[in-house]
């Protein structure tokens, strides 16, 4: 496949397939923002909680469309998303944003999880590029200065990982029901990543530099594991590991992020570590991560494969990840996996009949019959992120 045919393929999946697909089933004309839930046969839920993730993706998503291909849809879109995180997730009297809010925009969880902080960071900042909102860009600073000030360990380093509506320590400090209750991740400590990454790109402060070159200093130390070259997943605050899963969606999708971090940052000694770990890190993956058939895995322990479907998200990341290794190595097999990566997509994971992706397949190759096509988790975000970034990428070449 030549790469004007690729790219043709791509802007097409992110316009016709996916994009559209948010705009025409997702909008929530009956209770503001959008709807919480979709099954895959594309019934909604009208009473399902809405989550602090599903709208900071919406906003970066549609907020970055508009960046790179302007549209009066897109930015209406983004300033959808933007107004509900406003007016419903926003903690008006503590500052940042719930977890969860009801049907009707009422909090359900109002805990402080930093993960969902960080993408209000990366949305907020993504929506002032494309925009030029200032406010957007003020939040998204005041929201920095906040996990500063609660959340940041300076004795061990890093992020805690949730805090109580009033920002102090909490129990219940994981994610999902799939992730340890512990005290670090890598999870967030990679999208805290990101949008810090994101927001020194147009706020290029000393203190924000300083929190950035922290947090890719402590990324290489301590959360990638100098052996294997994968992540560990948890930690307790003093960076004891508390788990050897290995997440190869996270593993090839940190190996490109931090790349873009010590990019932004600009600092080329640490750039030349940062780019010599994410290359073994997409060594990694592509050694052991990869299906016969193009497809990656999602997840392995030290004995070999726990989870052998294929999510839609380790694809998508698979694709800009091994394009990524190619960029910085010339290796045409890198290349050769992320167009790989992409047929696997076309042919598998993209649902040509109800619009969007599914969730996942199976190791046959079906569809997961049971993960929605919309929920808290399944977001627009890593597919349309893939599209946006293998078009730039391909562009440049």
């Amino acid at each position: 496949m030549n790469k004007q045919q690729w790219k043709e393929q791509l802007q097409q999946e992110l316009n016709d397939n996916i994009l559209k697909f948010w705009i025409d089933h997702c909008i929530d004309s009956e209770h503001g923002g959008f709807i919480g839930e979709i099954s895959p046969q594309l019934q909604v839920n009208s009473t399902a909680d809405k989550s602090l993730v599903l709208n900071a993706r919406l906003l970066w998503t549609f907020a970055s469309a508009h960046r790179l291909n302007p549209s009066p849809k897109y930015l209406e879109m983004a300033e959808r998303a933007y107004d509900y995180l406003l007016n419903h997730f926003l903690d008006r009297e503590q500052g940042g944003l719930y977890w969860m809010v009801d049907y009707l925009g009422q909090p359900s969880q109002d805990k402080k999880q930093v993960y969902g902080q960080a993408f209000v960071i990366y949305a907020l900042t993504e929506y002032y590029r494309a925009a030029g909102k200032q406010e957007a860009l003020d939040l998204a600073v005041e929201i920095y200065h906040l996990l500063e000030k609660h959340s940041y360990d300076p004795i061990h380093k890093g992020y805690i990982e949730a805090l109580s509506r009033d920002w102090k320590q909490t129990g219940n400090l994981s994610l999902s029901d799939k992730d340890l209750n512990e005290k670090k991740s890598m999870n967030t400590h990679l999208h805290v990543l990101e949008a810090y990454t994101n927001l020194y790109r147009v706020w290029k402060s000393p203190e924000l530099k300083a929190s950035l070159t922290e947090l890719i200093e402590v990324t290489l130390d301590h959360i990638i594991d100098p052996e294997s070259a994968h992540f560990l997943l948890f930690f307790d605050e003093a960076w004891e590991v508390k788990s050897h899963h290995v997440s190869y969606g996270h593993d090839i999708e940190g190996s490109w992020l931090i790349v873009e971090a010590a990019e932004v940052l600009d600092e080329p000694e640490l750039l030349k570590r940062v780019i010599q770990t994410a290359i073994a890190m997409a060594e990694a993956v592509y050694a052991e991560g990869i299906d016969k058939d193009g497809g990656i895995w999602n997840e392995a322990d030290p004995n070999g494969l726990t989870d052998t479907n294929k999510d839609w998200w380790p694809q998508a990341e698979a694709m800009v990840g091994f394009y990524n290794a190619y960029q910085m190595t010339r290796d045409e097999k890198f290349e050769e996996a992320a167009a790989e990566s992409w047929s696997f997509i076309q042919n598998y994971i993209v649902d040509k009949n109800g619009g969007e992706w599914y969730w996942g397949v199976d190791q046959s190759g079906t569809p997961l019959p049971h993960e929605p096509k919309v929920s808290a988790w399944k977001c627009p975000y890593h597919n349309s992120r893939a599209c946006m970034e293998m078009l730039e990428r391909l562009e440049r070449q």
